[in-house]
């Protein structure tokens, strides 16, 4: 009996061996796969070591399945894939340094360009470029000449700031700018502005005309190289400054027009009228600023403000006129004259009140008030402006409707020299009469008597 139970052992044994290399077969390749994932996930200091070899060539397991001979080929395997793990983690990290990098530099150029500063002078030179396009406007050219106005402006004020960096530090509202704070060196400012100036002025060139780049270069010039000296030597820099302003829109309607007439000085005399009162408000409310940074301004001077209120109250007084040029000379329309008017008297108000009452508060509301005077304006003569398509339609009605011009008793003739006062009479009033002429009605007595022979 013994003997038969030992046979039966040895005959189950032998007929389970197929399946145990069956199951070795299959173990095999699962637990080296296992294997190397454990080791690719663990750290270098937790792989196969040469001390833990031994015992994985004594463990039978792992000698039955195949182990023993190539604990050396894991081992290189598993530094291989550790130093491929360390390489993809170093990835996002230098990616992460470069997007700093980019912010860094990004935030530095736009403060040195005083982005929102040069977006005001983009506005005013798109507007006039605007007005000087007629009835078609070209919407590359727009671009083109936006694009090149911002260079040229970021330029103008990163010079304006390599300049003044000592003087930058000794303010406080101005001492956390990019070279004052250290954040960029000033050779990089140089850089950076001689870069984008000249890119800019040969943009304009380039797609638009020289008289556009001209104008630019100029301005340029006029901002960076005598407004910014003369800050510290005498108050005239206001005035100064103000020019520099009322270029932009100049720029554009040369870019537009290739040409610069009459019509094209009324919203650059806007500007320049306009910057006068924004900027005596400025300078009264940071005049302690003005003075720590050694800068000559007229408020630094006037203890009371009175001279300060009165030149900001005059300048005001010199917009009023302006709608009203611009409907006299075609630009705009009548409704255009009347908004202009409004909006020139609320903001003389703001500074006769501040003539008045010379405090900070007034002071503060005579700002507020001029920042939102000027994009009204802008858009208000846009949406008011007469295209030359609408010019020539007037003057066909003429010929349309002549009995309208025996109610206003004016004879009627068909000759070509009697068309603008047929033109005139049917309008309601004078069309493009010589504009300096007729600006001797205005508050200009130095300019020479109207004379209107040829209209009569």
């Amino acid at each position: 009996m013994w003997r038969s139970s030992i046979t039966s052992s040895l005959k189950k044994i032998s007929l389970s061996a197929p399946a145990c290399q069956t199951t070795q077969g299959v173990t095999r390749p699962l637990l080296f796969h296992f294997q190397c994932f454990s080791t690719t996930t663990t750290s270098p200091s937790t792989s196969i070591s040469a001390s833990q070899s031994p015992t994985l060539t004594s463990d039978p397991l792992k000698s039955g399945l195949g182990f023993s001979g190539k604990s050396d080929g894991i081992r290189a395997f598993a530094s291989t894939s550790t130093a491929a793990f360390s390489v993809s983690s170093l990835a996002p990290a230098k990616a992460w340094d470069v997007v700093r990098l980019a912010r860094h530099y990004g935030n530095c150029y736009s403060e040195l360009s005083k982005a929102r500063l040069s977006m005001l002078v983009v506005a005013t030179s798109g507007t006039g470029f605007i007005l000087g396009s007629g009835s078609a406007v070209d919407v590359a050219g727009l671009c083109w000449t936006c694009g090149g106005t911002m260079m040229v402006a970021a330029a103008a004020n990163s010079l304006n700031q390599v300049f003044e960096v000592n003087n930058d530090g000794k303010m406080k509202r101005t001492r956390q700018r990019p070279l004052p704070s250290g954040r960029i060196s000033i050779h990089h400012a140089i850089t950076w502005a001689s870069s984008v100036g000249i890119a800019g002025t040969t943009l304009l060139a380039c797609k638009t005309n020289m008289l556009a780049a001209g104008l630019a270069a100029s301005n340029l010039l006029l901002y960076a190289f005598v407004y910014t000296p003369l800050k510290q030597i005498h108050p005239v820099n206001t005035w100064v400054g103000a020019i520099v302003g009322a270029i932009p829109p100049l720029l554009g309607w040369a870019a537009a027009s290739g040409d610069i007439s009459i019509n094209s000085m009324i919203l650059p005399a806007a500007l320049y009228f306009w910057q006068i009162p924004h900027f005596m408000a400025l300078a009264y409310m940071c005049r302690n600023d003005y003075a720590a940074g050694g800068y000559k301004m007229i408020s630094l001077l006037d203890a009371s403000g009175q001279k300060t209120s009165l030149v900001a109250l005059r300048n005001c007084l010199y917009l009023i006129p302006l709608g009203f040029f611009a409907y006299d000379w075609g630009l705009a329309s009548g409704w255009f004259c009347m908004e202009s008017s409004i909006l020139t008297l609320a903001i003389s108000a703001t500074a006769f009140s501040f003539y008045r009452d010379r405090t900070m508060q007034k002071a503060r509301k005579m700002f507020y008030a001029s920042l939102l005077y000027l994009p009204v304006f802008m858009s208000g003569i846009l949406f008011h402006r007469i295209s030359d398509d609408q010019q020539h339609l007037d003057v066909n009605n003429s010929h349309k409707f002549p009995e309208i011009l025996s109610h206003s008793g004016t004879s009627v003739d068909d000759n070509d020299d009697h068309t603008e006062v047929r033109t005139r009479q049917i309008n309601g009033g004078p069309q493009r009469r010589p504009p300096v002429a007729y600006a001797s009605y205005a508050p200009f007595p130095f300019l020479p008597a109207p004379s209107y022979d040829a209209y009569s």
